[in-house]
């Protein structure tokens, strides 16, 4: 226990004519509802979500390269990424054309790949593995 006095704990009279100038000025702003799932969305939500479906058609320039086959992809190096870890595997499109055969899709060309090597091994099939990203 401290010999200190309670007084330390009350704000003085300066500090407190301070909190109720600034608890009025506070009242006369009008109150702002918080937005409820019923609500109507604003103009600005709606045309951000056009301009990003506008951006992804124009991006989007034929099949995606990861539902490819292998003997379909033009590229030379082909790359894959997990978001677990980090760890990024390439690999020359000859070399892969190589292991699995041609007719082999690239998205399961890259899962085996980084799962050959993980190192996120948990012991439950369903959080075992990297999650892939490919490039």
């Amino acid at each position: 226990m401290t010999d200190r006095p309670a007084s330390w704990r009350i704000p003085t009279r300066k500090q407190m004519d301070k909190l109720a100038a600034a608890s009025a000025v506070r009242a006369n702003v009008p109150p702002v509802r918080p937005s409820g799932p019923g609500d109507e969305m604003p103009p600005e939500y709606w045309q951000a979500i056009l301009d990003d479906a506008a951006g992804d058609r124009a991006t989007s320039s034929g099949p995606s390269v990861r539902t490819q086959r292998l003997a379909e992809i033009q590229r030379h190096l082909l790359r894959v990424a997990c978001r677990r870890c980090g760890r990024i595997v390439e690999i020359q499109t000859a070399d892969a054309v190589r292991l699995p055969g041609p007719q082999a899709i690239w998205k399961d060309v890259g899962q085996r790949l980084l799962d050959d090597t993980c190192t996120q091994r948990t012991g439950r099939l369903e959080e075992d593995g990297c999650w892939p990203s490919f490039e």
